[in-house]
């Protein structure tokens, strides 16, 4: 049996960031938690039947329901996007309640969608600091939310009861290194905003790593799991520290971490980003807008990549993997491994006339420290993780996409 002492760190919107457990024998034990009440209460706490791992106080109340009545009316009184009566405490078909950061980019959006179809439109929470599209707007709920505010994450995840945080912000490759100072905070300090967010309110965290988390002392051909890994980027190095952030966390507080090593990833819905793997993406576009490939790597420059389709379906079958089968917290997973060259043959097939320069860049340096293969067997054999999409099978998929989105476009500028 417990006793609650007086509470620590009470912020300006009620919310709770530390409590202290007294038993009834008169032992102190600090403990973070987000639940229960904003005013001294010395009655007994008892732990739920069962073993829940929930307590109980005033009235029977879980801790919880009563953090949720001693918030302001302002900090819960929202609803989803044009969602009227729905509140965004109360979740349904106990399927887990997912906050998406950054989620206007690459991979965010197409998660968003799966995960939806999965979960439940309600239960998946869009946030960026982008203006959504009105087909964002009209799929479930979106809110503003820049990753180094604190306190308005901390608003979120306690008015829409959040159990997952998939943490998507980030400046990639080689726009990192035109920006380093913003690349520092938005990739560090962000991150630590939401590893700190997910400790104190017990939440799972999915966090993105990448091939470019190695280096050029890193093994290439193929890139194992663990080895010495050193990054010469800055979006490489804060990756490198949000796998080691995570894995202490892991270890100190028994927070769920979990986070994959993606390849270069492909996808038809979103425009080339300017990242160093982008390439394989732009090549499309200018097959089917120009018929002219301006490549700033070289022919036979070698990285690994994954279809879009396989990215998302690997973060959803990571994270609902019970933690028991996890040997690490974080792993490769990969699909295939192709070189310029290897894919200008397969995009010639759907467009024979493809003409193609080279242009090589500062992006080649960045290519030349990455991995040729990557190693993603402790993925396979510890929670059976499978790609379905090779190279010819995803030019296909690319092109099935794309072609009908261009001719629309070409006929627009036709009637205009």
């Amino acid at each position: 049996m417990f006793f609650i002492d007086p509470w620590k760190c009470v912020t300006h919107t009620g919310c709770v960031q530390f409590l202290v457990l007294k038993p009834a024998i008169g032992w102190t034990r600090q403990a973070s938690s987000t639940r229960g009440l904003t005013n001294k209460d010395t009655r007994p706490y008892t732990a739920h039947p069962g073993g829940s791992g929930k307590f109980f106080g005033m009235n029977g109340l879980p801790f919880r329901t009563l953090l949720r009545s001693c918030v302001p009316r302002a900090c819960t009184a929202r609803q989803y996007n044009g969602v009227s009566g729905v509140s965004p405490g109360v979740k349904g078909n106990d399927h887990p309640r997912v906050l998406i950061t950054g989620s206007l980019g690459q991979l965010g959006t197409g998660l968003a969608k799966v995960m939806r179809e999965r979960y439940g439109r309600n239960n998946v929470i869009m946030s960026d600091i982008l203006k959504p599209s009105q087909e964002i707007l009209e799929s479930g709920p979106y809110v503003f939310a820049d990753i180094l505010d604190f306190k308005k994450l901390q608003e979120l995840i306690v008015n829409y009861n959040v159990d997952w945080i998939i943490h998507f912000s980030a400046l990639l490759s080689a726009i990192g290194e035109n920006n380093v100072p913003l690349a520092m905070r938005v990739n560090i300090e962000g991150l630590h905003n939401v590893l700190e967010l997910a400790k104190q309110y017990r939440l799972k965290i999915f966090v993105p790593s990448t091939i470019g988390a190695f280096g050029p002392d890193s093994p290439r051909d193929p890139t194992p799991d663990l080895c010495i890994q050193r990054p010469r980027t800055i979006y490489g190095v804060s990756k490198v520290h949000a796998e080691l952030m995570g894995e202490y966390y892991y270890h100190k507080f028994g927070m769920d971490f979990r986070s994959l090593r993606f390849p270069g990833i492909i996808s038809a819905d979103t425009n080339p980003g300017g990242g160093t793997t982008d390439y394989a993406v732009k090549i499309f576009h200018d097959a089917l807008q120009s018929g002219h490939f301006k490549c700033y790597l070289k022919e036979d420059t070698m990285l690994p990549m994954m279809f879009i389709d396989d990215c998302l379906r690997s973060v959803v079958e990571f994270m609902e993997t019970p933690d028991a089968k996890l040997k690490m917290r974080t792993y490769n997973v990969t699909a295939m491994s192709f070189t310029p060259d290897q894919i200008i043959t397969e995009v010639r097939k759907f467009v024979p006339q493809l003409k193609v320069s080279y242009e090589i860049d500062g992006r080649q340096a960045i290519a030349d420290t990455w991995p040729k293969r990557f190693d993603d067997s402790n993925a396979r054999a510890d929670w059976g993780w499978r790609h379905t999409m090779d190279l010819p099978q995803m030019c296909q998929a690319m092109f099935d996409f794309l072609s009908p989105s261009q001719q629309r476009q070409q006929g627009q500028r036709v009637k205009t």
